[in-house]
């Protein structure tokens, strides 16, 4: 079988990618293809509509199965082609597009999924979402990105480590802002700002980085407007007012430093006054660094209206941190009480991101703040006084990611929905009338 496979970002133009629209399909590509190459031959191509349909006349004459597999939303997704397509896509809101808007027919999901004929998504509240709008027995799997196995490992290395008693160094290529160091009045209000800031002109330079006490961790993108980090900003500075070894960590993926930095800025002075301490890391982490940050962190948070799976929470829990965060949309498919401190969450209508009327069509999670700071409150007393039931939460979400995000997992869920879709379409060619 010959698997073919494509995202629009790739490993030459993510660099300057990072937080732009969709460019986290290339990571979730980059995880797939492990699993994929045990199915078959696996070839990635740049140019779909030059390159696939050439790739499958080529298996059509030798009687080899082929498929081509696009890490990209339905709306994204070539429909013109022979060769069996299948889109590869994450998704976070309770309906799917299901009219046509922008004149893009494509903008209308059913049209793509309907051409398709079956499709691949990260999470079971997707699947519903999908046969809710396409029929109870349209043809779609959850396959998380397998992100378990590499995780896994890590954390395994790091079983039977004590909680560091010492601070741990991590060295970023980019910029770090603490905010034990930041003088905050440089990002008030305009008329109200003194001091100095950050010059984000300045050339990248290596940092030097310590962290101590009780570390919290998220990673995300801060102009993906689902992330709401703002509560989990301000929650943690009203939590931890008092408390100077509560450390907030925010990795931040984007492609400008100034963008992603600014507004966090601000809110770092509009909370003040608080005790406990904010990092943010712009920047490069090496592997080495990046797993020292998972080894300095006791829990990974995430705050978000709903998440089509979330690559930054899965890998943090499969190394064995429980999480801060609610159990909303793919969420739910592994966090529980018994691996995360659960955020309460409702719903309220919102309008699908890449729609420009902003029609309101669909449904985001607001989480709860007064559970949150309730969360990071028991957290902060679990990790500090209750080592036991850490380290039960910790085997917990280590198990759990276990059997949501393996490459046992994906492999066999992968294997049997194609082997299922190949069967279809070959008992469909036989049934169809000769010439």
């Amino acid at each position: 079988m010959l698997i073919i496979i494509h995202s629009e970002t790739n490993q030459h133009t993510i660099a300057q990618n990072l937080g732009r629209s969709e460019y986290s399909y290339y990571f979730v590509l980059k995880e797939y293809r492990p699993v994929l190459e045990r199915l078959g031959r696996v070839i990635e191509v740049t140019d779909p509509a030059r390159e696939v349909d050439a790739l499958y006349l080529d298996c059509l004459a030798r009687g080899e199965p082929c498929v081509f597999l696009s890490f990209s939303p339905p709306h994204r997704t070539p429909i013109h082609l022979a060769c069996p397509t299948l889109p590869v896509f994450a998704w976070e809101f309770s309906t799917i597009p299901d009219e046509p808007f922008d004149g893009e027919p494509r903008n209308d999901w059913r049209t793509v999924l309907r051409a398709c004929g079956a499709a691949i998504t990260h999470s079971s509240y997707t699947v519903n979402a999908v046969r809710e709008a396409m029929g109870a027995d349209y043809p779609i799997v959850a396959v998380p990105a397998p992100v378990w196995d590499r995780f896994a490992a890590r954390g395994a290395q790091l079983q039977g480590q004590p909680a560091p008693t010492e601070p741990l160094m991590l060295k970023i290529k980019g910029l770090v802002a603490d905010s034990r160091q930041l003088n905050l009045d440089a990002f008030g209000p305009k008329h109200l700002r003194r001091g100095q800031g950050i010059d984000f002109t300045a050339p990248v330079s290596e940092q030097t980085l310590l962290l101590d006490g009780v570390v919290y961790t998220s990673v995300f993108n801060p102009g993906d407007g689902r992330k709401n980090w703002e509560d989990m900003l301000s929650a943690f500075c009203v939590s931890f007012r008092e408390v100077e070894d509560a450390t907030l960590v925010l990795k931040l993926t984007h492609h400008d430093a100034e963008e992603a930095l600014g507004d966090i800025l601000h809110h770092l002075y509009k909370n003040q006054p608080y005790r406990c301490r904010i990092v943010l890391i712009y920047g490069y982490l090496a592997d080495a660094d990046y797993e020292r940050l998972v080894q300095a962190t006791r829990y990974v948070v995430n705050t978000s209206y709903g998440e089509g799976q979330c690559l930054p929470l899965m890998e943090f829990m499969s190394c064995g941190k429980p999480a801060v965060a609610p159990r909303t949309t793919a969420m739910i498919d592994y966090l529980d009480a018994g691996n995360a401190f659960v955020i309460e969450s409702t719903d309220e209508l919102t309008a699908w991101p890449h729609d420009p009327r902003k029609a309101f069509r669909t449904l985001r999670y607001v989480t709860n703040w007064a559970s949150l700071c309730e969360a990071y409150r028991a957290s902060y007393e679990v990790a500090t006084r209750q080592p036991l039931r850490y380290a039960q939460m910790s085997a917990q979400a280590v198990l759990s990611l276990q059997g949501f995000c393996s490459q046992a997992v994906a492999e066999q869920r992968l294997q049997s929905f194609l082997a299922q879709l190949f069967e279809h379409r070959a008992m469909l060619a036989e049934e169809a009338p000769g010439p």
